[in-house]
């Protein structure tokens, strides 16, 4: 069985102690790549009201230099399945917006600081939405190989860190081929 389907069967436990001993990702092997995601640990009725798959994508804004991304809504026809993104006015849907960051100067659970934090509050998001509080920790499965990475989502509230059960996995998968942000390719 391969180390992904062994994620996807592992327990929150066995997803933590992973993230804990996981190993430093190159945010530049990352810069220009959409990843496969599959969420993991989150209750299947959860599951049904969200997505079990999506992307996640890591752009390098030209102008400011910040590794930049967004999540693009799949259609859910299954973890093995080729991914298809929903669209919106025939372009990918994305939401969820975010920087990629060094877990420095941002609040982060024990031993979450091996890889780079998702960090939501830094996107183009609304105000006000509860996304805004998420953060990411980002990390590789086998050191130097951005191929295969494991995250989990934590929220910050008044500077104290929230894990949440939700764990998820990326797989790198393509090119990225749409940029949500006006004036770019």
């Amino acid at each position: 069985m391969s180390l992904l389907h062994d994620l996807h069967q592992a327990s929150r436990r066995e997803l933590r102690a992973r993230i804990v001993t996981g190993h430093p990702v190159d945010a530049d092997a990352l810069a220009g790549w959409a990843y496969r995601g599959v969420s993991l640990g989150l209750p299947r009725i959860v599951e049904r009201l969200s997505w079990k798959t999506f992307q996640k994508t890591f752009w390098r804004c030209p102008r400011t230099g910040r590794l930049l991304g967004w999540n693009v809504g799949l259609h859910q026809d299954g973890v093995d399945a080729p991914s298809r993104p929903l669209l919106r006015d025939g372009k990918p849907a994305t939401r969820w917006h975010y920087e990629v960051i060094e877990p420095r100067g941002v609040p982060f659970p024990r031993g979450f600081d091996r890889g780079l934090i998702i960090d939501y509050s830094r996107g183009e998001n609304p105000p006000f939405e509860l996304t805004r509080l998420m953060k990411d920790p980002l990390v590789a499965l086998t050191p130097g190989n951005p191929d295969v990475l494991l995250g989990m989502s934590y929220a910050v509230v008044g500077g104290v860190c929230l894990e949440t059960p939700s764990y998820f996995t990326l797989e790198r998968e393509h090119r990225i081929d749409y940029v949500p942000y006006a004036g770019t390719p």
